[in-house]
């Protein structure tokens, strides 16, 4: 699985590298002048809804940079001026958006796509331009492996939250030994899912059933048969929103009875929900960052101000999800930077960011040598009665994880039997015998 992951890293930045062979002068920005910052995001793709959270993240961050007149630094303001380029969900297209961004649209730095594949692409381009690139949804640990100067992440990495759920479900009773697992084949997932193999495999879990399918798979019926068959206390699908919902419903629809249904991403996100209602109870999910969570912030708004600002500005009364949370903090990160370095130069904000060491709404950042956060908030969420709990760690926690899950009988009857089918008929008439 490792190699899978890595050799899906190696292709998108070989795809990153193809689209410019040499990099062009850095971007100058004059005093006064806007601050260029690129973002290559899906807004059409299997990554449109993830996309569009984390867009609501970055734009909220811009309206906070830009409330006073903008960014101050040597005395003058300069607004933020966000420049979004569609990478319909795919990383040679990223590449595409992000060179498209710094040469042409002139984009100092860069705020990272949803996704390690896509933001690998991406940080191959940043890297060759000397553009600082602050990445809020690329969790593999292998992405901050590759040497890159100008790559800066938020969020923890993947292999850390699967180990928070496992974690928690060792505590519980009774005790689960066993666990089935289906990813998607993109590398955070792969990267999610041998995080649950190799820390469930060290706490004495059995992984009785693991299967992987093509990213954006949303017929998951005969994987989730074969899962059924091997009856695991754990099930867990590594895979995107419209994976979840899939995986979920087929369990359902299948009556595969877990003690815990475990999904890498989708339970936080409003539409998981919203597909499949009171079948959502129970489900749970790690995030490195929820509503509830509460974090002295030195810098920006504190966690409850966030989320009444994200209520205001999108008219809503839902919560923000850790998606747009980890793309405001990125947004927060990069003007500290520039405010810190007292510069817009792009080699003198990467320096700012070496050293930053801050807490925000999203808990404390402070980047290792590798550009990685080496302070890893990683909590558990559960859908209870509808509304999305952190129920891990106990400290964090706004009530207790609902364990075990009831069987799909108990909660919903029977399912419904197919219609007996009709037999045809012989031809030959009724017998008076």
């Amino acid at each position: 699985m490792r190699r899978l992951t890595v050799f899906t890293l190696a292709a998108a930045v070989m795809l990153a590298a193809c689209t410019s062979p040499f990099a062009s002068p850095k971007p100058e920005i004059k005093i006064g002048n806007d601050v260029v910052v690129g973002v290559p995001l899906a807004s059409s793709g299997d990554q449109a809804q993830e996309g569009l959270l984390t867009r609501q993240g970055y734009d909220l961050w811009a309206d906070w940079a830009n409330r006073d007149g903008g960014i101050l630094v040597q005395g003058v303001k300069h607004r933020v001026r966000l420049v979004y380029e569609d990478d319909a969900s795919r990383p040679d297209l990223s590449a595409q958006a992000a060179e498209k961004l710094i040469t042409t649209e002139k984009a100092a730095f860069l705020l990272g796509p949803y996704g390690t594949t896509n933001t690998a692409a991406v940080a191959a381009v940043a890297d060759r331009h000397h553009v600082p690139l602050i990445a809020a949804n690329g969790a593999a640990r292998q992405l901050f492996m590759q040497g890159w100067r100008y790559l800066f992440g938020v969020i923890a990495s993947a292999d850390q939250y699967p180990e928070a759920v496992i974690h928690m479900a060792l505590g519980l009773n009774p005790k689960p030994t066993t666990m089935a697992i289906l990813s998607a084949d993109d590398a955070a997932s792969l990267a999610i899912a041998k995080g649950a193999v190799d820390y469930g495999a060290s706490q004495g879990i059995k992984v009785v059933y693991f299967k992987q399918y093509k990213s954006g798979t949303i017929n998951l019926y005969d994987l989730v048969q074969q899962a059924k068959d091997r009856n695991p206390d754990i099930f867990v699908n590594s895979g995107h929103l419209l994976e979840a919902i899939a995986a979920h419903k087929a369990a359902k629809d299948l009556r595969l009875d877990a003690r815990m249904f475990a999904y890498a991403i989708g339970p936080a996100q409003p539409e998981f929900v919203q597909t499949l209602g009171t079948a959502a109870d129970y489900v749970v999910t790690a995030a490195p960052w929820t509503p509830q969570a509460r974090y002295t912030a030195s810098y920006y708004l504190s966690g409850p101000q966030y989320v009444a600002a994200y209520r205001k500005k999108y008219s809503t009364k839902l919560e923000p999800t850790y998606l747009s949370a980890a793309a405001t903090a990125s947004g927060v990160v990069l003007q500290l930077a520039m405010e810190h370095a007292g510069s817009l130069d792009p080699d003198r904000i990467r320096g700012a960011l070496v050293a930053l060491d801050t807490t925000t709404f999203f808990g404390r950042v402070k980047f290792d040598s590798a550009g990685q956060n080496s302070y890893k908030n990683v909590l558990v969420e559960q859908i209870q009665s509808g509304q999305i709990q952190t129920v891990w760690p106990p400290e964090v926690a706004a009530t207790t994880p609902q364990y075990p899950t009831p069987t799909w009988t108990a909660r919903f009857g029977l399912p419904p039997q197919p219609p007996k089918a009709k037999l045809p008929g012989t031809g030959m008439p009724p017998s008076n015998s």
